[in-house]
This record gives structure tokens, sequence and C-alpha cells, in this order.
């Protein structure tokens, strides 16, 4: 691997660091990290602590009352957490369409579902932490009532989202404004902005393991606002929730193990694309020919993964048959010289947040976090700080479909981590963040490092695609011309997008199995920081 080689626009190198390292989206956010590993925390209590800053550090793409998902490796091995939250019990088909909905709503209290995340943060903390949850979520609290100054792609997403909730009427929408706009208006880029509710809800949680959230004072306002304003939720849907600890599933792609969450989240789909990928010829570097094959290989993979993927006990085909060989090859045999026209599925943009860190002692974890789109629901309770998910937009109303909407259901879930591992060694943790941008951000990283022997920064700054449906694909505004028109000769109706907003944002960690050097690379794409010790 050469970590001189740099053959795409961004200026940056890989990151080298012994003693622990933690990157993500937001620079203050990385550096909560590395403060809680210098204080006696491990790369588990430095996981928790970024990503509880990033729910005040950027609130534009998760929040408190979000979900996640956590791939950790702790002395050997690998284990999965599924932090995602069922929908209410009292949320049925029915309801819905009784309130007049022929489809799920993207906005509003209707598609709240249960949070994970403060779940996800106090059972990494009781299960692999050194120190106290309240300990790894004083920077955070710190910041939330100090306040901090906006960074550029924060300030930039911040704005959009204040004219799309501005157009919404309701008083269910108020507390957005009144937290997230003060003054009448979206800060602006450098503005200082600081929430004490933000730090009063973290404060509680730390203080009491997460209950005071699912259990007490929160769960409380929580129902309250939900009764007040025609919404499902309810404080017996947030007592009965705990995550699940999953056995983590993977394929050998050439030789490494590629590991995600199994589902309900969209990981394995990033896995079927990899197998059905590596039946064909051999990958050749910016070659037209293996960009078809590989945007073929992710949309019938992902056309299955649409079709398919839902609470595991409910998908119609096994998870084995998926990810097996036979799948893939006939899979690989639709794929030809021309851009085939699979079962289309609109693919909406999603916001989350991705972090990866790593210590001294081996520990590394792949983190991510989202609110589903961008802030969420639009919902704030009110006081508190905690904008709530909107991931039960994901829910079907169609009453065969495999993701259809059930009380107490898990939906299809777009956030999804990943690891890498060879021969049983930790290569660490990756991750693309992103909607349903993830699992093609997982192929393509996978593919940059496996298959071109790209250095990290090197393998999140190569230019992307991402198939929306049909033949449609965007690209990069960086992506070569020259295969912007031999991909269109093969079928592909190719659009060169103006910005990479829409293409995701990755961090990778790989460490030395012989030195133990731990290697970062951040995603060029927004306000991304490799903090290293």
């Amino acid at each position: 691997m050469d970590y001189l080689h740099q053959p795409f626009p961004s200026k940056r190198h890989t990151i080298f660091a012994k003693n622990g390292m933690v990157a993500t989206s937001q620079p203050l956010a990385a550096q909560v990290g590395l403060e809680i590993m210098k204080k006696g925390g491990n790369a588990i209590d430095a996981a928790i602590a970024t990503a509880a800053a990033l729910t005040v550090l950027e609130p534009t793409s998760n929040g408190i009352g979000g979900d996640a998902f956590a791939l950790v490796w702790v002395k050997g091995e690998l284990h999965g957490l599924n932090a995602s939250g069922p929908s209410p019990e009292l949320l049925t088909a029915e309801a819905v369409k009784n309130l007049g909905f022929d489809q799920m709503p993207k906005l509003g209290v209707v598609p709240i579902t249960v949070p994970g995340a403060p779940a996800a943060w106090a059972e990494l903390s009781k299960k692999f932490g050194k120190l106290t949850l309240l300990e790894t979520l004083e920077p955070a609290i710190r910041y939330a009532e100090e306040g901090y100054p906006l960074t550029p792609i924060l300030g930039k997403f911040w704005h959009k989202a204040y004219e799309a909730y501005n157009k919404q009427q309701g008083k269910e929408f108020e507390e957005w404004f009144k937290t997230f706009a003060p003054g009448g208006k979206a800060p602006e880029i450098g503005d200082v902005w600081r929430s004490q509710g933000h730090a009063d809800t973290l404060r509680k949680i730390g203080e009491t393991d997460a209950r005071a959230f699912y259990e007490g004072e929160l769960a409380q306002k929580i129902e309250d606002f939900m009764v007040e304003h025609g919404g499902f939720l309810r404080k017996t849907d947030l007592a009965s929730y705990k995550p699940e600890w999953v056995t983590p599933i993977s394929t050998n792609y050439r030789g490494y193990d590629v590991w995600e969450i199994p589902p309900n989240g969209q990981g394995m789909v990033a896995l079927m694309a990899l197998n059905i990928f590596e039946q064909l010829a051999p990958p050749k570097w910016q070659s037209a020919e293996t960009i078809h094959q590989q945007i073929e290989s992710m949309k019938l993979a992902f056309t299955d993964g649409q079709a398919f993927i839902t609470e595991s006990t409910e998908m119609p085909v096994s998870v084995e048959y998926l990810l097996s060989e036979e799948y893939a090859q006939l899979r690989a045999e639709e794929i030809h010289e021309s851009a085939i026209d699979p079962k289309p599925c609109k693919l909406p943009v999603g916001g989350t947040v991705y972090l990866a860190t790593a210590d001294s002692e081996g520990n590394m974890v792949s983190y991510i976090q989202s609110n589903y789109m961008g802030f969420g629901s639009g919902i704030v309770i009110p006081g508190t700080g905690i904008a709530m998910q909107n991931r039960g937009a994901d829910f079907s109303l169609e009453e065969n479909h495999p993701n259809y909407l059930k009380p107490s259901k898990r939906t299809y879930h777009t956030i999804i981590p990943g690891f890498l591992t060879k021969d049983g060694e930790a290569v660490g943790p990756f991750g693309v963040m992103g909607g349903y941008m993830q699992p093609q951000g997982h192929f393509q990283v996978v593919s940059n490092t496996i298959d071109y022997h790209l250095n990290p920064q090197a393998a999140l700054d190569m230019p992307r695609w991402q198939w929306v449906g049909g033949k449609k694909i965007h690209v990069e505004p960086e992506f070569p011309n020259y295969l912007v028109q031999a991909l269109q000769r093969k079928g592909h109706a190719i659009e060169v997008l103006p910005d990479t907003g829409s293409f995701g944002r990755g961090q990778i960690i790989w460490r030395n199995t012989d030195t133990g050097v731990l290697a970062g690379g951040t995603e060029s794409r927004t306000d991304g920081m490799v903090a290293a010790w």
C-alpha cells in the first residue's frame, strides 16, 4: 500500500498514530473522543463520547432521539449491537390510513419510532467501557452549554433543513425552531450555537445510565408531547426497549472478511454486491468495464435488498441464501455489456453520522448513528433538545410487503457500520454515512482498498458513483469525463452532479497487525478530522 499515492483531488494524507485514533465528520467531536482516551477511557468510551458530542456538534445528521448500530472489536472478537427501535405499539397501518395517508409520511409525529441511541451508549458503556457513562458524556454537555461555531458543511445543511421545515404547518414543529433556529433564523457558518436543553438531557442520561430517557422524566415528556399532538409513541414503548447484541454477518472478498450488522439493516446489500462482483472479470483501475460491472452488481443487490430486507424473522428469503455463492452466480449471469433495468426503487436522501475509534489495547469500534432524514421528523420535545427520528417513514403500508408496518416492528434500516478482518485479525473499522448511499459507499471503499491497494485517505477520496434507480446513475463532479462517456455508451443514464453532498461521508482506521500502528483517513466531502495520539 503506497501511502504517498494520492490520485484524487483531496490534498489530505493518511494520518498515523500508535496510542489512539478517532475519525469522524466534525473536528470538535473527533477531539472529544481523543480527550476521553487521554483521561483513561478506551476506544469504546471514546466512541460513546464522540457519538454523544455529535448530537450537539452535528445535529443536522443525528440526535438524541435517533438510532445507532455498532461493531466492536475487543480481545480478538467482533461484537454487533443493533440499537434500532421498533414502531410504537399503537402505530398500525390502519391507524396511519385513518389519518388520510396512503403511504408513511416523512415528517411529523407519525413516523417516529422508539429511539435507540441513548440505550446504545449505556449498553456499550456497561459491557465494554472503562469510564462511567456520565464521564463520557461530559464533553458533549460542555459543548451544549458553552456553544461552538458552525463549520462550513454543517452550516450548509443546517440552512437547507431550516428552509425545508419552514414550509411545515402545525404547532408540533414550533420547538424545532426554538431549539435550532433561535432568533427566527438558522445560525450561519461561524455563528456560535448552544442548547441548554441538550445539556440537561445528556446529563440526565449520564446520571441514570439512560433510564431517565426510557422510564423517567424524559420519557414522560415524550409521551405528553405525543398525546398532545396526536402521536403514537408512549412511555410503555420506551420502557420496554432494549438494544440487541447480534452476531455480525460477513462475506470473504478476495481473502478479506467484510463484516456488517444483520437485518433489519441494509449492510448485507454491500456484501451481496461484493459477492456478485467477485464472480466477474478481475477489476481494472479506472476501467469503464469494471465500473459498469460494479454498478450492475450493486443494482441487483439493492433491488433484492429493497424487496426482502426487514426484521430477520419476517424476511421471505434467508440471509444465508442471499450471501451464498449460488445466489451470487445467478445474479452475476444477468450482467452483460449494456446497463440493465431492474425493478426500480426510489432511493431517498438520508442524514447520518459515522465514527471510528481505536486504542493502544487493540480495541476498535465502528459506530453509526442517525435521525434518518437530516434532523429527523422535525419534532423536538420541548425544553430537552431531543430531536426525534423519522425512521418509520421506511415502513410500507402494502400488506404483502415484507416491510409492512406492524406494531413493535423494526423497519428496514439504512445506517450500517462496517469492519474488515483478515485471517482472524482486525484490519479495522470503516463506514460511509448517507442514507441509501451507505452500502454503495461500503462497496466502493472496500473495492478501492482491496482491489486497488489504496491507502485509507485515497480510498475515501476516489470519485464515487451512486445508483439511484433504473439505469440512472449520479456521479461526482470530479468523476473522469472519459468514464462518463464510456458508461453512457453502455446504456447508463449518467448525471454529473454539481457537488458531492449526496455521495456519503466516510471514515477509515486500519491497524498494522505487526506494529500496532494506526492509519486513518477522513472524508474530504465534509468537515471531517482524524484526531490522533
